[in-house]
């Protein structure tokens, strides 16, 4: 959820750039109006969006990866529970928002109507007006348009005439529309800067209609003469606010643009293009998460969004990445090692990779990471990369450990069982006490290639100090000459992803 949400507010903010460079300086003020209201829900709309034609035009790179090694694996699992309950917290904070920001929408939505209930009200064919004694000010709120009595009775009717337009194309209609997105998505920035622009646009649209019948130089002096009061109210359009005044008399003086300008809205096609792709390219987890679901012998299993829980209390997890505590293979009791390996049973042609996991909120879950499938090709060797390595998912015999034996599923996890141990054993678990690090549990992430004569190469870290991504290096490069991995009988490199993690106290 999160991923999406970030999702949207990248769209979003991007759709709102384009507006701002190339749109909003021009006086197509329709066409601006309907890409202000539309693009905002399209960045609700293109996350869910995925094609197959523009996820092949992306080369896909493989890595196996390993399970995390904890260099303190118990107080990891303490601050990993701990951590958990952060997730409520968030959950807490969304809805408190949402509270707050919803109250704030109803006591400004009353101040509307207390006014048209305490002053005079004129009723007209199309629309009503407010007659406000203590009030200087001119605004409107659908088909009420609230006006000062003095400003009517001197006959100000370029003011009328202006709200009057507000009401005619219900410009209150888009206020109240971004006014619910701010309360859903109160913690979203960018939905703010587009009210303000459409708001911002009204007013343009107005002031544009009222000077086609008018002179403009009286109608300047009517912005600027009066001194007006401004309701701090975002769903209602002012005739005046301060701030918006040299931006409209800079568009009422702006010559028309020019329509060969309209093929500015173009621009939009190419930013949708790079959209589409982004999300098509990647991991489609549900699908992966539907296809786990046909593979489970007990029907009865209820679906807890990624999460599917036995009627004997077993938790499982299906997707490609689960936070938590790795258990060893060799702490896995007899009872893990049935369920694992026997309660599965893995769809055609599908990989699937398990493990038991303590995740965020403590719970023992039997993962089952179904990763993202390859693409068919007419030969295995297809899949080899520019330097020569191969997917793990589809390798015929994986690299060895030196004293590793059996079968490939055990090759496997034997293989992770010593680099977990090698790891322990090598890696200067002291050194982060003397880095200044902020306490908590830090991660490293590792990269490497076992070649194909069995060395490793191309050691890549990343951490939260150069002194532990060079100790990690370290650590990895010390890893033994193994025996490289082959296909069709010849030796391929295989890439693999090492997390470390640890705690600073």
């Amino acid at each position: 959820m999160i991923n999406y949400i970030l999702q949207v507010v990248l769209f979003q903010t991007l759709f709102i750039a384009v507006y701002d460079f190339f749109l909003q300086k021009e006086t197509f003020f329709k066409w601006n109006r309907v890409y202000l209201l539309i693009t905002p829900f399209l960045s609700f709309i293109i996350p869910f969006l995925k094609f197959e034609s523009l996820k092949e035009t992306v080369p896909i790179e493989y890595i196996e990866q390993l399970p995390t090694v904890f260099l303190n694996p118990q107080v990891v699992i303490e601050q990993t529970n701990q951590n958990g309950l952060t997730l409520n917290y968030v959950a807490i904070g969304f809805y408190i928002g949402l509270t707050v920001f919803s109250i704030l929408f109803l006591v400004r939505l009353l101040k509307v109507f207390k006014l048209i209930i305490a002053n005079k009200v004129i009723k007209e064919t199309n629309y009503s007006i407010v007659l406000l004694k203590e009030k200087q000010s001119a605004f409107s709120f659908f088909n009420y348009i609230f006006i000062n009595k003095h400003l009517l009775e001197n006959k100000n009717l370029q003011i009328l005439k202006h709200e009057l337009i507000h009401c005619k194309q219900k410009h209150t209609l888009d206020l109240l529309i971004f006014e619910v997105l701010k309360i859903v998505l109160w913690f979203n920035p960018i939905i703010y800067v587009y009210q303000n622009r459409i708001r911002l646009l009204h007013e343009y649209i107005s002031d544009a209609e009222v000077v086609k019948d008018s002179d403009k130089k009286t109608y300047f002096n009517n912005l600027l003469s009066e001194t007006f009061n401004v309701e701090n109210i975002t769903f209602i359009n002012q005739f005046f606010k301060h701030s918006l005044i040299k931006k409209r008399i800079v568009m009422i003086t702006k010559e028309k643009s020019q329509k060969m300008k309209q093929l500015k809205y173009l621009l939009v096609l190419p930013l949708l293009a790079g959209m589409l792709t982004y999300t098509s390219c990647k991991n489609d987890v549900q699908s992966h998460i539907e296809n786990a679901e046909k593979a489970f012998k007990e029907e009865s299993i209820p679906s807890e969004g990624k999460y599917f829980r036995s009627g004997d209390g077993l938790v499982w997890f299906f997707g490609t990445h689960l936070t938590g505590v790795v258990i060893p293979p060799d702490e896995y009791t007899e009872k893990d090692k049935e369920i694992i390996y026997k309660f599965l049973t893995p769809p055609q042609n599908q990989k699937i990779n398990k493990s038991i996991v303590i995740d965020n909120n403590g719970d023992r879950v039997y993962f089952i990471k179904v990763p993202k499938p390859p693409k068919k090709r007419n030969k295995a060797t297809e899949f080899l990369q520019d330097d020569g390595s191969l997917p793990f998912a589809i390798i015929e015999e994986v690299p060895i450990y030196p004293g590793c034996e059996g079968t490939k599923e055990e090759l496997r996890l034997c293989l992770q069982e010593k680099i977990t141990k090698h790891v322990n054993t090598n890696f200067n678990s002291d050194l982060a006490s003397d880095l200044n690090l902020s306490p908590g549990v830090k991660r490293i992430f590792v990269m490497f290639k076992i070649d194909k004569d069995g060395t490793i190469t191309e050691v890549k870290a990343r951490a939260p100090h150069k002194a532990l991504q060079e100790e990690a290096i370290r650590v990895v490069n010390l890893l033994p000459q193994m025996i490289p991995g082959k296909q069709k009988g010849e030796n391929v490199g295989v890439k693999y992803s090492l997390p470390i993690a640890f705690k600073v106290k």
